[in-house]
């Protein structure tokens, strides 16, 4: 449908949307009342297909991974980090023209009496909230720390496509240099925050130089749970670029045996290296000490159905256990049964790097399971914020304090962050948000269930189109969606408002 000619503004129901093209482009027109706005119809995260999400006031919500954009900017939110384009809009006589893209003028200088922001951390929600200052008009100086050797990455790609062998490296890196040379953003590799005086909001870095700034993120993230049985040095861990190219290079060795590997774990990690290693055509043993995987924070009957999964691809299992020893090509489990495996990989489990805040000096920063910050992302001491995987915050939809190890929700954190540093006062209200890839099955999973007692299946998980509802007490805290795209961004933007009866309306309709 072509665009430019016009339509009836009656095509397009009130608070829905209209797919077409203008000029070859693909174009999403999206009705709020009498207004009419055009929008570019791929979200520029992984080209999800926005006509199939859902529109949330002025913005549009990819039913993916639920990045989401400005109706009238363009403007993204995580995992998003591009805008996508938008059209002007006419109407004469009751029909809609699209016209010309429009140029979307560079945000207002942000008034602000922040000169320098330092960000320690370069994962999505330090390289959110650089971005974020940016976009928000913030002028200053931006520094932001990263203990890698790389700029930002792409974290969930390690353990899915580029382990699989479908994504290239090139894919890998969030932004060139060359962006953040173009940003003003100044970037530091390999370099890490060993010391923090809280009254100057000074820095020592680990080559002993300093940094002093008018606001500090940390945004340090999490490290692996590294085994310590006898001859686990040879345990490979994930959580780098390094880490994912060097398991890469083992897959793809060749042996008189065949390759064979085993999982340590049976958590999301472990499960989607285990997925992507049989990508590759490794033979898989998964080992965890968990009766179902994934049992504990999705409930047996879709922790089950995840098992099946697995071993209708071929992945063998070992439940109920865990290694004793490993000894040479082998390990040895705590029944006595060795395993054979010319590589390891744990997946047992991250700590959050909190070690910044907990020596901090002359005010120690609060941690309990993470560095304690309130519902600005702000610590006990003015000035000083976190976010990520360190920050432990208010839950607005439960009301209960929670830390989380999500790419999506990260990177949402570091954009509220930043606009707390320019003084916003904007409350973390975006509830948690994470997806995990299996094969061809993608679970979608807002909310947080810790300690949740209870597990309603609507739908069937067999049909692979399913929603499974978490419940403490007589309360809904997360949902986990199967083939369910539209219904988890509407559960999601409900936990955002707080409507109870917004979620058990679309509960009901599956």
């Amino acid at each position: 449908m072509d665009l430019k000619s016009g339509i009836a503004i009656e095509e397009i129901a009130d608070g829905g949307m209209l797919s077409g093209d203008v000029e070859g482009e693909a174009v999403v027109l999206v009705r709020q009342g009498k207004e009419v706005f055009a929008v570019g119809a791929e979200c520029t995260h992984y080209h999800g297909p926005l006509a199939e999400g859902i529109v949330s006031g002025e913005s549009i919500r990819c039913p993916w991974h639920h990045a989401c954009f400005d109706l009238r900017t363009g403007a993204p939110s995580a995992p998003a980090l591009n805008p996508i384009p938008v059209w002007n809009v006419e109407q004469r006589d009751g029909r809609v023209f699209v016209t010309t893209k429009r140029d979307i003028p560079p945000p207002a200088r942000a008034k602000t009496p922040i000169a320098s922001v330092g960000i320690v951390g370069a994962g999505p929600a330090g390289n959110a909230a650089a971005e974020m200052l940016r976009s928000e008009g913030f002028a200053g100086a931006i520094t932001m720390i990263g203990a890698e050797e790389t700029v930002p990455i792409d974290r969930p790609n390690l353990s899915k496509e580029y382990l699989a062998g479908t994504a290239p490296e090139k894919w890998m890196p969030l932004r060139d240099a060359d962006y953040y040379r173009g940003q003003n953003i100044e970037v530091l590799t390999g370099r890490r925050a060993m010391q923090l005086d809280t009254r100057t909001k000074t820095l020592t870095l680990d080559d002993r130089s300093k940094r002093t700034f008018d606001a500090i993120l940390i945004a340090t993230g999490s490290e692996p749970v590294r085994l310590s049985p006898p001859g686990a040095g040879r345990v490979h861990v994930l959580r780098t670029l390094r880490d994912s190219r060097a398991i890469i290079a083992l897959a793809e060795k060749s042996t008189a045996k065949g390759k064979r590997a085993v999982v340590l774990g049976a958590s999301f990690i472990g499960l989607e290296v285990a997925a992507s290693l049989r990508a590759r055509e490794v033979d898989v043993t998964v080992v965890a000490p968990d009766e179902v995987p994934l049992g504990k924070p999705m409930g047996v009957e879709v922790g089950a159905f995840i098992r099946r999964l697995h071993e209708q691809h071929g992945v063998h299992f070992r439940l109920g256990t865990t290694v004793a020893t490993f000894e040479g090509d082998r390990v040895v489990l705590a029944t006595g049964e060795p395993i054979p495996a010319d590589f390891i990989v744990a997946g047992v489990g991250v700590r959050p790097n909190t070690q910044l805040a907990q020596s901090a000096q002359p005010d120690a920063l609060t941690v309990d399971n993470g560095i304690v910050v309130d519902e600005f992302l702000e610590t006990a001491v003015p000035g000083i914020f976190a976010a990520g995987d360190v920050a432990h915050y208010p839950d607005s939809f439960t009301g209960n304090k929670i830390r989380v190890e999500h790419w999506v929700a990260a990177g949402r954190q570091g954009q509220t962050a930043a606009r707390n540093i320019l003084g916003r006062r904007t409350p973390h209200t975006a509830p948690p948000f994470f997806w995990s890839a299996h094969y061809d099955v993608t679970i979608a999973y807002v909310g947080h269930a810790a300690g949740f007692d209870r597990v309603e299946i609507h739908g069937s998980l067999d049909d692979r189109r399913a929603l499974a509802a978490y419940h403490a007490g007589p309360h809904l805290t997360a949902i986990a969606a199967i083939g369910l795209d539209r219904e988890s961004l509407l559960i999601e933007k409900a936990m955002e408002e707080g409507d109870r009866n917004a979620i058990d309306a679309v509960i009901a309709r599956i």
